[in-house]
């Protein structure tokens, strides 16, 4: 912008005289602020329940199977490996590993109300690289993997558990 223009637009605004992209942009706040006040006059102000073709089409809600994998499935405890290597390595700059497990057994299956998510709760034994045998709690649930595609895994080595995320003593993993 030059400066005589700017100069006409600064005694324009000054002397009280709207200049027009002023003008503008001001009729086009105003009917947008027209149509926001209508659509809102035009949408009920009680919310309703939803009808009998929202219930049996759109609100359908989680549909479970009991699709839930054993407490010695070998992927399952793949993961477990996988997770507790990068969760030692990439948070706490430590070499630990989990490299075997024994005395795998179920806790509990569905311990919670018939419309909860449907979990297996799993206790072992984790044999870590350094010689080190820890208690391991662990749970696998039905759509909690990635992106709610499959079945999920959550787990505790007691003795491990540095974040005290299911402290004390990994109690919280449990049933």
């Amino acid at each position: 912008m030059s400066e005589t223009a700017f100069k006409a637009a600064w005694s324009a605004t000054a002397s009280g005289r709207i200049p027009q992209a002023n003008f503008r942009l001001r009729s086009i706040g105003l009917v947008c602020a027209a149509l926001a006040l209508a659509l809102g006059a035009l949408c009920p102000s009680q919310l309703l329940a939803a009808n009998w073709f929202e219930k049996n089409f759109w609100l359908s809600g989680p549909r479970y199977n009991r699709a839930v994998p054993a407490c010695d499935y070998p992927a399952a405890l793949d993961r477990i490996v996988a997770n507790f290597r990068t969760k030692e390595f990439g948070f706490w700059n430590s070499e630990l590993r989990i490299v075997g497990f024994e005395d795998i057994h179920e806790l509990d299956f569905l311990p919670w109300a018939a419309q909860a998510i449907p979990r297996r709760f799993c206790r072992g034994i984790a044999v870590i690289n350094d010689g080190g045998r820890h208690t391991i709690y662990y749970s696998i649930a039905e759509d909690t993997g990635m992106i709610g595609m499959d079945w999920g895994v959550n787990f505790c080595v007691a003795g491990l558990d540095r974040n005290w995320a299911y402290n004390p003593g990994c109690r919280a993993a449990g049933p």
